[in-house]
């Protein structure tokens, strides 16, 4: 069973008797409702399932029928009921109206556990912050790792590299334009339209959109802000970019990276390093093919280099292990982790990059990490080190 963590993790906390509302958040397409569907049926509890996502938004008033129908389903089992919303997000107002129905329950006694899904973690965490503090727990589900997908569908790690980790399009690869139509249509343009355009305001879409393009096509690259407003028209200013870089990150999509700065605030304006969070979404929108790709030195450097910033990022979602990048004139370190005091510098190799690594000792001057890690080349094999969460290296 892949995703076998989330499963077994969720599983858990269904079993015992302290009440959370359990909220699944994660990305479009990565397997959430699949697992939700086995821990029904491994829980043998009466449940009622029903999905939020629709075109248009629903209201209190179907939350509340969904709710109903699962007190039903709990006041007629000795064991409780488990209701399970899926979409969560989509639901106006949804997070006041699972207090006010979770609260009457508490004091009725009503023993029915309470499952949120939801594909843009930044609106449930805004959602659960406001009203629903003290009376949940968040289980991360991020995008698929190189090892489930060599586990679930045999994948090879160059496989991994072009075709990123989006398991609903596994099958198709061997079609490669039905692929790449596949995530542009059915991943890009409904993750925007409907996850990001639908449920906030953004006074731009096309500048939203263009800059997600130009984050993809910079995947593995520090551009400033300053550079991506000569590069996008009618860009608005920093504030406005640096806003719908969070709602793509919210989405699963693109992150800007950080500057590491030890013992000062990061600035939100300073230049971020573009980071696509699953690389399929930077190869759809190339019109190489995989041995294109692979023939291209710098290209597949900057798929190597942003598969493993997304394996990274994805693998410490929901901890308290960050990821950033550190530049100092041209000294360059790809990656750092760092989790309370300890800090770990990484730089990847490819065939496409430089032999010399002076940005790594100058960090390791200036800062003195825990580790410091070249991966591929003469370092850590690349297959090995997307077999492993961030969180290994720094023990």
């Amino acid at each position: 069973m892949i995703r076998q963590t989330i499963h077994n993790e969720l599983l858990k906390r269904l079993k015992e008797k302290r009440r959370f509302v359990q909220v699944l958040a994660g990305p479009r397409q990565v397997g959430k409702t699949t697992v939700v569907q086995q821990v029904i049926t491994a829980s043998k509890i009466p449940a009622h399932y029903a999905s939020a996502d629709e075109p248009t938004l629903r209201d209190r008033t179907w939350l509340e029928q969904q709710w109903d129908i699962a007190r039903i389903k709990a006041g007629e089992s000795k064991t409780g009921a488990l209701l399970v919303l899926d979409e969560i997000q989509k639901v106006t107002d949804w997070s006041s109206m699972v207090k006010l129905l979770w609260d009457e329950d508490t004091h009725s006694g009503v023993h029915l556990k309470v499952v949120l899904l939801g594909s843009s973690p930044l609106l449930i965490q805004s959602g659960l912050t406001e009203s629903l503090a003290g009376r949940f727990e968040v289980i991360p589900a991020p995008h698929w790792s190189f090892t489930e997908m060599r586990e679930a569908f045999g994948w090879t790690l160059e496989q991994y590299l072009f075709y990123g980790a989006y398991p609903g399009a596994a099958d198709l690869i061997h079609d490669p334009e039905r692929w790449r139509r596949y995530i542009l249509d059915s991943l890009i343009e409904t993750t925007i339209s409907r996850d990001i355009l639908l449920l906030t305001r953004v006074d731009k879409p096309a500048l939203l959109r263009r800059l997600f393009q130009l984050g993809c096509a910079y995947s593995g690259q520090i551009l400033s802000y300053q550079k991506m407003i000569g590069q996008l028209t009618d860009a608005g200013n920093t504030t406005t970019l640096a806003h719908y870089l969070e709602l793509l990150q919210g989405a699963g999509m693109l992150a800007g990276l950080t500057k590491y700065s030890r013992g000062q605030v990061r600035q939100r304006g300073s230049s971020p390093k573009l980071q696509v969070l699953n690389t399929a979404l930077m190869s759809a929108q190339d019109h190489r093919s995989i041995s294109e790709a692979r023939q291209d030195g710098d290209y597949w450097g900057r798929l190597v280099e942003s598969c493993v910033g997304a394996h990274l990022f994805n693998s410490t979602f929901g901890t308290n292990i960050s990821v950033t990048y550190w530049r100092e004139r041209n000294h360059e370190v790809d990656f750092v982790l760092q989790q309370g005091k300890t800090t770990v510098a990484i730089e990847v190799k490819s065939g496409g990059r430089r032999e010399m690594l002076p940005g790594m000792d100058a960090f390791v001057r200036q800062f003195k990490p825990k580790r410091q890690l070249l991966v591929g080349g003469q370092g850590i094999a690349l297959e090995e080190f997307l077999s492993k969460p961030a969180a290994h290296w720094l023990h």
